[in-house]
């Protein structure tokens, strides 16, 4: 069960090692501009391996279960599914439903670990697999693997390693968990944090904050759903950027070196990557070369 990119590498690895007799994914959503339905990367993946694939809207349904029970699956994998399972699907398959969660748990539980390790000014994050519970990525861990996190990684560099070094993690795991040799453990409850789904509006920079924290902003929005503020009465997207070395207000435009800057909370956040609206990205100085009234 999974549906983004951060499931692909888990869902290949698997199909190469075990019979996958089954995949569940979510439907196929309206995208760009023109709204065409575009389907979810997991679905696209399981047809190329001609595996069987359904896309219930929730796995209640009544169709969606039957199906489930059908497959009689040993084993169920989640990765990034986007849906809670209910106790009904955990208790299916008989070695149970396992997770491969992107986070060192308790450490992040939710939708959003990823961004939230960057936003935190975290040192490490990692992956985990967990046996799944009725709770919210509460369930007792089988293994954990960690990787630092690098001063210019952004949530979507550490997706990409995180869905790899994920999927490695569960197939060194599956063989012991499945011959009785791991005894999943209970994670402590200390240390527990949350991650929320992420909205829009979390990309909004705030000037008010420390500029350091503005910079982690910017990487943990990226690529989605983007750092921004408004400028000229429309949103200016903000793809990179660097602590600058002057001090300036909170919200006043500077140029430093050429650059764009806003003064923030202890500094100046230099812009070096922005998108103006209906533009492509370009750097902070191509930017400065049109934007004639930064500084008014």
């Amino acid at each position: 069960m999974g549906s983004p990119d951060f499931a692909l590498t888990t869902l290949r690895i698997l199909a190469q090692n075990y019979q996958v007799v089954g995949v569940v994914t979510q439907p196929d959503r309206a995208s760009g501009r023109g709204r065409e339905l575009k389907a979810p990367p997991v679905k696209t993946l399981a047809q190329e391996l001609n595996i069987p694939v359904i896309q219930p809207q929730k796995l209640r349904e009544p169709e969606a279960m039957q199906q489930l029970q059908d497959w009689q699956p040993d084993l169920i994998v989640v990765a990034a599914f986007g849906q809670i399972l209910r106790k009904d699907v955990l208790e299916l398959p008989q070695f149970g439903c396992i997770n491969v969660h992107a986070s060192l748990l308790p450490r992040w539980r939710g939708a959003a670990p990823i961004n939230a390790a960057v936003l935190a000014g975290d040192e490490e994050t990692g992956v985990t697999i967990m046996k799944m519970d009725v709770g919210l990525d509460t369930g007792p861990m089988l293994s954990k693997r960690s990787i630092r996190i690098k001063p210019d990684d952004t949530a979507g560099s550490l997706f990409e390693a995180l869905s790899t070094l994920g999927a490695e993690l569960l197939i060194e795991t599956l063989p012991a968990y499945l011959d009785g040799s791991i005894t999943p453990q209970p994670q402590p409850e200390e240390g527990a944090t949350y991650a929320p789904m992420l909205k829009k509006e979390d990309g909004l920079l705030d000037f008010t904050q420390p500029v350091v924290e503005l910079e982690r902003r910017v990487r943990a929005m990226s690529p989605w759903p983007g750092a921004w503020f408004q400028w000229n009465g429309a949103p200016l997207k903000v793809h990179k950027v660097h602590v600058g070395e002057g001090k300036a207000e909170a919200g006043q435009r500077v140029i430093e070196q050429n650059q764009p800057g806003v003064g923030a909370g202890g500094g100046v956040l230099i812009l070096d990557e922005v998108q103006p609206p209906g533009r492509k990205s370009m750097s902070g100085k191509a930017f400065l070369s049109g934007a004639r009234n930064w500084l008014e």
